[in-house]
This record gives structure tokens, C-alpha cells and sequence, in this order.
């Protein structure tokens, strides 16, 4: 029987690619959040409202939360996060987009879980 340990850093690596049915949608969404932030200096403020209208990869980025994603998880806090948004071409039947290719360095099989 394995003892649990007491704390263990792992890096989660997600890729999304998202349909964009709505840009409108998605800009509104965006400008909302960015409304509702008290903590956002006017400057700021209005440099991301500039992003989101014009972007809509930037609006989904804005909207896009990674704490949200893990918050709820039991016995886990988030330290650091990063993440970026693009356009992208996507070819489901395109090798580049198989999902279940190894990424190379640094991955590990945990748990039979890779």
C-alpha cells in the first residue's frame, strides 16, 4: 500500500479548439466581463475592450479562465497559469491535429493515464 504524498506539483497541459458559432456573442460575453471587473484601471480597461472588439480570439481569451477549470477540484490549488488564444486552420482528419500524439520531452505515463 502506497502512502499519499503531501505535495506534488504537476503540470496540466490542455489544448482546445473551439468553434466560434458567434462572434458577436463572444465580444459581448467579453466586454461584460471586462465591465464587471471593479480591480481593471480605466487604462487597461480600455486597451482590453479595444482587444475583444477587434479579436475575437482575444475576447475568448479574456472569457477563458484557467482557476475557473480547477477551482472546484478537490485538493488542488492553482500556482501559475498562462494561456493564448489564435485562429487557427482545423482539419480534423489533418496528422497535425491528432490529439493523441506524444508530445515528446517531459511526458510521463502516471497511473496508466498519459
Amino acid at each position: 500500500m502506497s502512502t499519499p504524498e503531501t505535495s506534488r506539483f504537476v503540470r496540466l497541459r490542455v489544448e482546445l479548439v473551439l468553434e466560434v458559432e458567434d462572434a458577436g456573442e463572444v465580444t459581448k460575453a467579453a466586454l461584460r466581463r471586462i465591465a464587471e471587473d471593479p480591480e481593471l484601471p480605466g487604462e487597461e480597461r480600455a486597451h482590453a475592450e479595444t482587444a475583444v472588439t477587434e479579436d475575437t480570439a482575444e475576447a475568448l481569451a479574456y472569457l477563458v479562465d484557467p482557476f475557473d477549470l480547477v477551482s472546484e477540484v478537490p485538493g488542488v490549488e492553482l500556482q501559475q497559469a498562462s494561456w493564448s488564444s489564435e485562429h487557427v486552420s482545423y482539419d480534423p482528419d489533418s496528422p497535425d491535429w491528432d490529439l493523441d500524439e506524444d508530445d515528446g520531452e517531459g511526458d510521463e505515463e502516471e497511473d496508466g493515464i498519459g
